[in-house]
């Protein structure tokens, strides 16, 4: 049996590098990926702590790239040898939600449950590729070819969920150029959907943290940081803005804290992006909610119910729009702009390290101590996979 290296979850707060067999062709439409760069994401964080269902031994990592190392018989759009990245949707590329390009909710990959992912708990059997390889299901469809070499390497692999899931965020609130906006979180996918909205041109975008660090780098793009820990965060806005914004976006999520940093409140996003937006506007929410979280403040927001004003979002007639980003809607035009030298998303990018190191790097990027931003991971040594 060929084995490879991986990172498997272990328990709440404990991830280890382990032995493990290493993937194979099961079905002529597979590949298997040489990873050269993988990376660590938000999200990745809820099984970390132990807040999902996650089972020991689920290897993660849902944002991949690398190089093809073998073909199954049915693929033909790809050869060995080729750069590729992996939208962290797997999808079929058959069912109606697919061909409809609604890819991140997928009939196909994960009965039972509308979308599938790498390395994700409940998103389908597929192993993630914070490892030296992982088997792509239907690839012709899935991998998306860049240019061969070493070029871009840290901008495209954020082509597989934090770049298009930011884009998608401001998307869904139905921004249009001109608008204003406030992205609520600035982490990876918070400070993606921050320089979107730069990229397509808004009047003002207003970043709202309490992390100095992830403010400095929102300010960085040309984005009005807001420390909400200084004061409301909606009252800032509009004082500074001189009214509400056109569009908001949602980039916390169920886990999101009240002003002092010391206690959940599930809904208090979305109420503060329901306060935030003009009558009409627009309220995009990109920001995970799981259905069931055994760690929650309450109840109700255990299973996934949170309370919202619904009465206000009705007054004002606003548009609410969520859900899993489709990241083939977006990740071919986002790769050449990339290519163009129009974006270089790689700014998001604190932190470089080898697969040994992942285990410390989960436990500072939970903390968030150091400056950790985003974090990508060479499984194999080097941009090019060389041990």
């Amino acid at each position: 049996m060929s084995t490879m290296k991986a990172l498997n979850y272990v328990g709440p707060y404990t991830v280890r590098v382990e032995d493990i067999e290493r993937p194979r062709l099961e079905h002529p439409d597979d590949i298997i990926v040489k990873v050269t760069t993988a990376a660590i994401c938000g999200s990745d964080l809820h099984m970390y702590e132990g807040r999902t269902s996650a089972e020991p031994g689920i290897t993660f990592g849902h944002e991949n790239m690398g190089i093809v190392e073998e073909l199954g018989e049915g693929v033909t759009l790809l050869k060995k040898g080729d750069r590729v990245v992996m939208p962290f949707n797997v999808a079929d590329g058959r069912c109606r939600n697919c061909e409809e390009g609604n890819t991140a909710f997928c009939t196909g990959v994960n009965p039972g449950f509308a979308g599938g992912a790498y390395g994700y708990v409940a998103m389908g059997p597929y192993r993630g590729g914070q490892a030296q390889y992982i088997r792509i299901p239907y690839a012709d469809f899935n991998a998306l070819k860049l240019p061969p070499g070493k070029e871009h390497e840290a901008d495209f692999v954020l082509l597989a969920d934090i770049f298009p899931t930011g884009w998608h965020g401001v998307e869904i609130s139905g921004f249009q150029p001109g608008e204003s906006i406030a992205v609520f979180g600035a982490g990876p996918v918070g400070l993606m959907a921050a320089y979107s909205a730069v990229l397509r041109g808004a009047s003002n975008v207003y970043v709202v943290d309490r992390v100095p660090e992830r403010l400095a780098v929102a300010k960085s793009i040309n984005c009005i940081p807001i420390d909400f820990t200084a004061g409301d965060a909606v009252d800032q806005i509009i004082a500074h803005n001189g009214g509400m914004v056109d569009r908001s976006v949602d980039a916390v999520g169920y886990q999101a804290v009240d002003s002092n940093g010391s206690a959940e409140r599930p809904n208090i996003i979305i109420e503060n992006m329901i306060r935030v937006t003009r009558a009409r506007g627009g309220l995009g929410i990109p920001g995970l909610y799981v259905p069931s979280d055994p760690g929650a403040p309450d109840s109700n927001s255990a299973k996934g119910i949170i309370s919202l004003s619904f009465g206000k979002l009705f007054e004002k007639g606003l548009s609410l729009s969520t859900g899993q980003c489709n990241v083939k809607a977006y990740n071919r035009y986002l790769r050449d702009m990339i290519i163009a030298g129009k974006a270089k998303p790689s700014f998001v990018i604190s932190h470089e390290i080898g697969l040994g190191d992942a285990e410390v790097a989960y436990e500072n990027f939970d903390r968030r101590e150091g400056g950790y931003t985003k974090v990508i991971i060479h499984p194999n040594g080097g941009f090019d996979g060389s041990l």
